[in-house]
C-alpha cells in the first residue's frame, strides 16, 4: 500500500510540474524570432453603418484586419457567458471612451471584440446588455478562437494593423488604462 501511495504522489507531482511549465495563457501561435503575428482572418462587415465607418471599411461585405483604418487594433476575445468578460465590459467601454476623447489616438487605435463560440444573436445580446460602443463579431464555430491559440477569456491582443504583429497580449482585465 505504501508503494502505491508513493507512486501516486510521484506521478501526481510529475503532472503538476508539466502543467506549471505550460503556457498559462493558452497562446500557442506562431513565434518568429520572438515576434508573434495575429493570424489572417476574414470578418463579415458589421451591418451597422456607424461600426463600418469606425473601422474604415464602409462598403465591404467582408474584410481582413489589415484593411482596418488604424495603426493599432485592440482585439478582445470574449464570451457572453464568461463572468469575467461581463465584469470587464464597462472597463473596456471606458478604455474606448478614453481613446475616442484623445484626438491623437482616436484615429490610430481601434477596438473590436470577437465572441468565442458566440452566435450573432449572443454577440448582439452582449453588445446591447453592456452597451458596447465598438464592433463585436461572432465566432460560433470557434474557428477564430482556434487560430489565436484557444485562449481563455477575456484575452486582449494589441496588433499592428499594417503587418499583423502582436505588440501586446494579456489574459484578464485591464487594470490601468494609461499603462495599457
Amino acid at each position: 500500500m505504501l508503494k502505491k501511495t508513493i507512486l501516486f504522489i510521484i506521478f501526481f507531482s510529475f503532472i503538476l510540474t508539466l502543467l506549471s511549465h505550460s503556457n498559462p495563457y493558452g497562446y500557442n501561435g506562431s513565434l518568429k524570432k520572438g515576434i508573434r503575428y495575429f493570424p489572417s482572418i476574414t470578418l463579415t462587415a458589421p451591418e451597422n453603418d456607424k461600426d463600418q465607418k469606425y473601422l474604415g471599411i464602409k462598403g465591404h461585405k467582408s474584410f481582413l484586419i489589415s484593411e482596418i483604418n488604424a495603426r493599432a487594433l485592440i482585439i478582445e476575445i470574449f464570451s457572453m457567458y464568461c463572468p469575467y468578460c461581463q465584469r470587464e465590459a464597462p472597463r473596456i467601454n471606458t478604455l474606448y471612451e478614453k481613446i475616442m476623447k484623445n484626438n491623437s489616438l482616436k484615429d490610430k487605435i481601434k477596438i473590436i471584440g470577437i465572441g468565442a463560440g458566440n452566435t450573432p444573436f449572443e454577440v448582439n445580446f452582449f453588445k446591447k446588455k453592456y452597451n458596447i460602443p465598438f464592433p463585436l463579431f461572432p465566432d460560433p464555430d470557434f474557428s477564430i478562437h482556434k487560430k489565436v491559440g484557444e485562449v481563455r477569456t477575456p484575452y486582449f491582443f494589441v496588433v499592428k494593423v499594417k503587418d499583423g504583429r502582436i505588440i501586446y497580449s494579456r489574459l484578464g482585465g485591464i487594470k490601468n488604462y494609461d499603462k495599457f
